[in-house]
């Protein structure tokens, strides 16, 4: 039996098959009473795979559950699903649709089984995203203050009530990367200096591809790691009229896609891979953001070599294999 799993902020949506057969299709509370009625549910049958959705943090701790019990899982991405039904011609649009489709997805396509990650991954990974949001408020604190000085005038005491703030916010954040510097130090001290002894690549790109992949574990090729973080390019052309431009897919996380960009610029003045590979592309005329994202996947294809062979970048041998 195929156990589909669509996960909103409350509920999850399941739907188990078997063969073309709908075994049954119920809601759950998605909290650990949902879960363990779940189990509940599907405890008289074999479970060959539960095929769970990725939306956001709401899958994640169902997954987790899942994987404690031992079960098979595979998390996929949603633009996977939405292809998918569209591939179906399906039009609906429910929670108890979508587990359904993913259901008969990971019956046809097999997805593969999904790894959970480590618990200082995991932590890395909360510290961040409460870092990026810190780095959000300063940022707008700072733009408020500035845009009220420029006006010639601020309200008395507020200036000061602001800075304050503002120095606060920076306190905050040098804590939370102290927090994660330790946590990346304790769990991935070695291919964190692996990965940051490439030019361009820092601290924070390189925890940032190791928590995203488990580093690099859960993948067989660099390619995979690329479509993953949506970095592959996609090419628009239909016969010989229609030529759109070369994007990529978006189909990642654009977080890591962000931090990898900051990386790709310093990258582009250190690196000389890099650099000989973006001068080539924009002689050839490509555009800036093009031949970027070719330095990005350059960045990705060297971490990648780095980490399955456990050595650190050596300017000759980076040049024989890229």
């Amino acid at each position: 039996m195929i156990v589909g799993i669509d996960t909103s902020k409350d509920f999850f949506d399941a739907t188990a098959i078997e063969g073309d057969r709908v075994i049954f299709q119920k809601q759950f509370d998605n909290n650990v009473k949902g879960f363990n009625l779940f189990l509940k549910a599907i405890k008289n049958n074999p479970i060959e795979l539960v095929c769970i959705e990725a939306t956001g943090p709401y899958h994640l701790r169902f997954a987790l559950f899942l994987n404690e019990n031992n079960f098979n899982i595979s998390v996929v991405n949603p633009l996977v699903i939405k292809r998918y039904a569209q591939m179906k011609m399906s039009r609906a649009k429910t929670d108890k649709k979508d587990s359904y489709l993913i259901a008969f997805y990971a019956k046809e396509q097999k997805p593969e089984l999904w790894t959970a990650p480590s618990e200082a991954s995991l932590e890395i990974r909360q510290l961040d995203t409460h870092l990026e949001l810190l780095m959000k408020h300063k940022r707008a604190l700072a733009n408020q203050l500035h845009a009220f000085k420029s006006r010639g005038a601020v309200v008395r005491g507020l200036e000061k009530q602001m800075e304050e703030q503002i120095n606060q916010l920076n306190e905050n954040i040098k804590k939370i990367e102290r927090k994660i510097e330790v946590l990346v130090q304790s769990s991935y001290k070695e291919i964190a200096g692996q990965l940051k002894s490439i030019p361009g690549i820092g601290k924070k790109s390189a925890y940032m591809m190791i928590v995203s992949t488990n580093g690099f574990s859960t993948f067989d090729n660099y390619k995979q790691v690329i479509s993953y973080f949506g970095l592959a390019p996609r090419h628009y052309q239909s016969g010989t009229s229609v030529k759109g431009k070369t994007r990529i897919c978006k189909m990642g996380m654009s977080r890591v896609r962000k931090t990898l960009y900051m990386a790709a610029v310093t990258a582009i003045k250190y690196n000389k891979t890099c650099k000989d590979l973006y001068e080539r592309l924009r002689t050839k005329g490509k555009s800036h953001d093009l031949a970027t994202i070719a330095v990005i996947n350059k960045l990705i294809k060297q971490s990648f070599a780095i980490a399955k062979n456990n050595t650190y970048y050596q300017v000759d041998h980076i040049l024989q294999s890229a």
